[in-house]
């Protein structure tokens, strides 16, 4: 065989090989995914959040907690710059806003519906989402997941994992809001009380309760 000839075969199996091992890379981070949502009962984590506007021009930084049970408990708290509190008791969310002292009420499945906490915490992904694996960066594994339902607030959701730990959550809205949460102190598979994901509003708030 012509020695050029046989070096570009080495080199297109060599190239093969790799968009191969890179395919299997992607693959793989739908299957983390799928793994987490089908056998990550619970788990917590604490959060920042930045949120930036359509045109990249202004940013708003928060940070609280996150906890989960599934199916569709969760406890988003957050605690800097404003307090505000997420609560999925399973068949209500309730959103209380402390500062305005009023608590805002919904049934889980007009809340839920393609949000974030429906493909962290719900129990029907690909149901509720088409999903794509895309390239790894600065070592943490991306999924692409796209709500089903087109007249929802949520245009495009990717969750990032660091091997099989959830690393990070970008949210792209219907208006092109982007909002990036990246989570520390993962814990998965604790005991976490039923008491965590029940709320009764206190004394002398507001409630508004959509139906």
């Amino acid at each position: 065989m012509n020695p050029t000839m046989n070096t570009w075969h080495r080199l297109a199996a060599t190239a093969l090989l790799a968009l191969g091992l890179h395919a299997s890379a992607w693959a793989d981070a739908v299957d983390t995914l799928r793994e987490f949502t089908r056998d990550v009962r619970t788990g917590s984590a604490t959060f920042t959040q930045t949120v930036t506007s359509p045109d990249g021009a202004r940013k708003k930084t928060s940070s609280g907690s996150f906890e989960f049970s599934r199916p569709n408990r969760f406890r988003f708290a957050y605690s800097k710059p404003f307090e505000q509190l997420i609560v999925s008791d399973g068949a209500k969310v309730w959103l209380f806003d402390i500062d305005l002292n009023q608590v805002s009420v919904r049934p889980l499945d007009l809340a839920l519906a393609g949000t974030p906490a429906a493909l962290l915490a719900g129990g029907s992904l690909e149901k509720d989402f088409a999903l794509a694996a895309l390239p790894a960066k600065d070592g943490v594994d991306w999924v692409q997941a796209t709500p089903r339902a087109k007249d929802g607030s949520v245009a495009q959701l990717r969750v990032g994992f660091r091997g099989k730990a959830l690393a990070a959550l970008e949210i792209v809205d219907a208006f092109g809001q982007h909002s990036m949460l990246q989570f520390s102190a993962v814990q998965q598979g604790l005991a976490l009380p039923a008491e965590r994901f029940q709320f009764v509003p206190p004394k002398g708030v507001d409630v508004i309760e959509s139906r």
